[in-house]
């Protein structure tokens, strides 16, 4: 629904920022890797997650706004609330105790006891991550830097493509590092969606 916020830094906290833009001011949700990036900024681009939970009981409604970043790292997050028993705030929670690549270095590695060191996180529910994640994220992920500012958005781009056209995202990534590293790497995002497409 809303995917990005662009406006001033207006206040910043580790578990929050607040954006001012066009008169509005925007209460962002934040882990401590996206304050960490932030640092020293006035203003710049949120990427966002938009959430809705409805009490059961009380059938009152929170909406809440996330911010990321990076594009790694909301992937992360939204990949860790999809699995059940995950809440935003434990997902938020895992992503201020590792970045997004060492979060999916340690999936990949079936790391349970580092990942239990997060305040909330047991055996089982580390096991549980572990076990639901392992397959989405691809070990070629762990070296894609998808900082939002990184120039990585030839990658990026098609990597969002291929995902919307219903493409596994592991496998996509797979493809487009692979294709980014031949000695004919394609130049524009059509050619490096098209050379993909014939991959997949």
């Amino acid at each position: 629904m809303i995917e990005y916020i662009l406006g001033k830094y207006t206040e910043k906290t580790p578990s929050h920022v607040l954006v001012e833009t066009n008169g509005l001011g925007y209460l962002v949700q934040v882990s401590l890797t996206t304050y960490s990036d932030l640092n020293g900024l006035d203003s710049g681009k949120l990427l966002t997650h938009y959430s809705v939970s409805v009490d059961v009981r009380s059938g009152e409604s929170k909406h809440q706004l996330y911010g990321f970043s990076s594009e790694l790292e909301r992937q992360m997050f939204r990949q860790l609330i999809s699995i059940s028993g995950i809440s935003s705030s434990i997902a938020m929670m895992i992503l201020s105790s590792f970045k997004p690549s060492e979060f999916q270095s340690i999936v990949v590695g079936g790391d349970v006891k580092t990942l239990t060191t997060v305040k909330g996180v047991g055996p089982k529910v580390a096991e549980k991550v572990i076990h639901e994640l392992r397959n989405k994220i691809a070990k070629d992920d762990i070296s894609v830097d998808e900082h939002f500012n990184s120039g990585n958005t030839l990658r990026q781009e098609a990597l969002s493509a291929l995902t919307a056209l219903g493409f596994d995202r592991a496998s996509s990534v797979k493809v487009i590092n692979n294709l980014l590293k031949s000695d004919t790497a394609p130049q524009s995002v059509e050619q490096l969606i098209k050379a993909s497409l014939k991959q997949l």
